[in-house]
């Protein structure tokens, strides 16, 4: 939308603010203007955060069309960042009354996107009111579910190891077929040992185990900073170690908003991490990895297909998606996941020292706190 077809001359005075630092015009892309970040660094908007804003905008523009809202904010930018009018703006905002789909109207904000909105505001107000103070909205953290304790991925380590050594046919009652059981292992050996988030596990090539599956080589998310540059970041940012650690892995209960921006910030302002981040595989997951490549290349076998083969993991029966053999995604790697973790949990119940393990990958990656290896270490990983 142009911003000469907002209704409110506020609302398209705020549309010109936010075309100076996230143009819709793609030739202006690349000369946006900085804004200062919550660790007060000056970077450049990110696509996904120009959207956002320009999200926000349009909330704007709808909530200029409620009646209660005085005249001075419909006519100056500035005015929409006092309490009262930001006030009833969250108010309306939270409870869905600004969302531009009608049929999505009325439907409440959930936590995630009323973060992502407050943090907008805070950003709208600093190029807006830049140097006032602005009461913007507390948004409560969202509750983390529970990492797996350590005891219970040691009881989970050893099942998985003494399974996968044991070979497919060892009936093992995990109702699975041997193929689905083989993946199964490989695939929680692998997070166990690399703390390896679901879109990564599912990226794997066969390039990325070195040597005999000694280890392995994940692709992580630009946002995910490496455990061995903790002090650095800690230092750009000037908090403690403790605190960049927490950030990194999730645990936002006792870290301001504040705190994670400077974080965040300083780790965009670090040179970019390695393109592939290697974890030592213990001896138990090279086991369990190496059945599995025995498995996958008698499945392709079975049924050649042409093109690439250097997906890890890949389907085992017929779906939507093609025959056998075609490269598993990260939707059918979960199913995949959460099925066979829950038969696991009926077959260790009775085992001692051993707790349900969470179906969801997200809560058993979380509780691992893997250090990667240096190039050098990596090296002598092959040749030992």
């Amino acid at each position: 939308m142009d911003s000469r077809q907002y209704s409110a001359a506020s609302v398209r005075q705020l549309a010109q603010v936010v075309t100076r630092v996230a143009p819709r015009d793609r030739e202006r892309w690349e000369s946006r203007e900085p804004i200062r970040s919550g660790g007060g660094v000056l970077l450049p908007v990110s696509r996904p955060r120009a959207d956002q804003l320009w999200m926000v905008v349009g909330m704007w523009d709808r909530a200029m069309a409620w009646e209660e809202f005085p005249r001075m904010c419909r006519l100056e930018a500035r005015r929409l960042f006092t309490g009262p009018v930001l006030g009833r703006f969250w108010e309306l905002a939270v409870a869905g009354e600004l969302r531009a789909r009608p049929e999505d109207v009325g439907r409440a904000l959930p936590l995630a996107s009323q973060r992502i909105v407050r943090d907008v505001l805070g950003i709208l107000a600093d190029l807006v009111v830049p140097g006032k103070r602005v009461p913007l909205p507390v948004v409560d953290q969202p509750t983390l579910r529970p990492v797996v304790p350590a005891r219970d991925r040691a009881a989970l380590y050893r099942g998985l190891a003494d399974m996968a050594a044991a070979g497919p046919g060892a009936g093992d009652g995990l109702g699975l077929s041997g193929e689905a059981r083989a993946r199964l292992l490989a695939m929680v050996g692998i997070v166990l040992d690399s703390g390896a988030r679901s879109g990564e596990l599912c990226a794997l090539r066969l390039e990325d185990l070195a040597g005999d599956a000694v280890a392995v080589g994940l692709r992580r998310r630009p946002q995910r900073a490496s455990p061995i540059r903790d002090e650095e970041i800690a230092a750009l940012a000037q908090v403690h170690p403790a605190s960049v650690r927490e950030i990194r892995l999730g645990r936002l209960e006792q870290r301001s908003e504040a705190t994670r921006q400077r974080v965040l910030a300083a780790m965009a302002e670090l040179e970019p991490l390695p393109e592939v981040e290697w974890h030592r595989l213990r001896e138990g997951t090279r086991v369990a990895v190496r059945r599995w490549l025995r498995v996958r290349q008698a499945v392709l076998e079975a049924l050649p297909l042409e093109g690439g083969r250097s997906a890890l993991w890949v389907t085992l029966a017929a779906s939507t998606a093609g025959p056998p053999g075609v490269t598993l995604r990260q939707n059918g790697l979960e199913r995949a996941y959460t099925k066979g973790v829950a038969a696991l949990n009926t077959v260790m119940a009775g085992q001692y020292g051993w707790a349900p393990l969470p179906t969801r990958m997200e809560q058993l990656r979380r509780a691992v706190e893997a250090e990667p290896l240096s190039e050098e270490a990596v090296r002598g990983l092959v040749a030992g």
